[in-house]
């Protein structure tokens, strides 16, 4: 039986959920954008891109591939329901297969599409990493496997699962939550012989390594109250050790991946707990709002509800927080938050742009460890329950 005290917690989340579902919009065209595009449909943009390469060798020219443009905010535009999104004719970059400078990420590029065509027409998955040691002496390293990748999802609009090509790095997860993965395997998060991550050896409690493929995620079932990102897996690790799951139950606590199928289904708050400093401000926004790099994908990654539970810059002079806990900000720190400042989206998000303006008067920072300078426990017994209860999210 609920006690007063967690009644009291969930009355201030319950409030905050009805509200999010007064708010929820069916965009046109953001719901599972990956069923949408056919194997055959991938395959045809594919052929359409190869035979223009052929066309041009016809005509004894040289072929020209035409990358979108993916790091300029000019091609960028703001919608508050949908995040950071890519305008229609945005500006492109010419990959020649004539020029010094380029003719390697030519040969780059064709090779992806030639991975990406075996595995669409074979209907096999492959991680960004597998794709890198096909061929580690062209590619020379994993970060440009994995930019030519979301490159060329761009350039093919069409989500990366539609090209069968999962993300190399997996999140953690746990707490009130079951599901099916898509060959049939069933994940119950709430078990205490969950299966633990092999990329996370030191974590000593129970938690579910996430499946890269997150859209064969199936069946979800839970009756958690709200879910948080918690932004470091030391963090993570600390809550799973202090039982937070339990204590706060029911909820679920997640690092990274997986959010917005779970926002999707589940349609209940969203916390994030990252670091005060612009790194974990970032983050936040990235899970909020996108990322110009991966604008073109908006539909399918942001969550636009998510509220920014802590680690606040106010509460490090609210809960006066020890001086030798709290770190001066570099001068890279300062450069971040004032582009962080000049974002779109944080005139929707006055709120946030205060925090952010405090950080950049105080010139200082602190991760959530700092928080045990006040007291071991003081995270998971204290500031979190309190947050929770009293609705101190922003």
């Amino acid at each position: 039986m609920m006690g007063p005290c967690e009644a009291e917690l969930f009355s201030e989340i319950d409030k905050l959920r009805a509200e999010l579902l007064n708010n929820v919009e069916v965009v046109p065209g953001c719901q599972r954008v990956e069923e949408e595009i056919t194997y055959r449909e991938i395959l045809s943009r594919i052929e359409n891109v190869i035979l223009g390469i052929v066309t041009s060798l016809s005509k004894d020219e040289a072929p020209v591939l035409a990358l979108p443009n993916r790091s300029s905010w000019a091609n960028i535009s703001f919608d508050s329901a949908i995040g950071l999104q890519r305008n229609s004719g945005s500006s492109s970059t010419s990959i020649r297969s004539d020029s010094p400078s380029s003719v390697r990420k030519f040969a780059q590029i064709l090779k992806i599409f030639l991975v990406i065509y075996k595995l669409v027409q074979s209907n096999s998955y492959a991680t960004k990493r597998d794709i890198y040691y096909n061929n580690t002496q062209l590619f020379g390293s994993q970060q440009t496997v994995d930019s030519i990748v979301d490159d060329v999802s761009c350039m093919l609009k069409a989500p990366r699962r539609s090209l069968h090509v999962m993300a190399t790095s997996k999140g953690l997860i746990a707490g009130d939550l079951c599901y099916l993965e898509e060959d049939g395997t069933r994940i119950d998060c709430r078990s205490g012989s969950a299966v633990r991550s092999t990329n996370n050896p030191k974590l000593t409690a129970p938690a579910v390594a996430v499946s890269s493929n997150i859209v064969g995620i199936r069946n979800i079932v839970s009756s958690a109250k709200f879910v948080m990102i918690v932004e470091k897996d030391a963090t993570f690790q600390r809550l799973l050790d202090d039982d937070f799951c339990a204590k706060l139950s029911p909820c679920i606590i997640i690092t990274v991946l997986m959010v917005r199928k779970l926002w999707d289904t589940l349609h209940i708050p969203i916390f994030a707990l990252v670091d005060a400093d612009p790194h974990g401000i970032e983050i936040m926004c990235i899970y909020k709002y996108g990322s110009v790099a991966m604008s073109f994908e908006a539909h399918n990654l942001t969550v636009p509800s998510v509220m920014w539970l802590g680690l606040l810059p106010s509460d490090l002079q609210r809960l006066r927080v020890p001086e030798d806990a709290l770190i001066p900000l570099t001068k890279r720190d300062e450069n971040k938050l004032s582009s962080l400042l000049t974002r779109p989206y944080l005139t929707s998000q006055p709120d946030w742009q205060k925090e952010m303006e405090l950080m950049q008067q105080t010139k200082i920072k602190a991760e959530i460890q700092s928080l045990a300078a006040i007291a071991p426990d003081f995270l998971t017994n204290i500031y979190l329950p309190n947050k929770l209860r009293y609705g101190g999210w922003i």
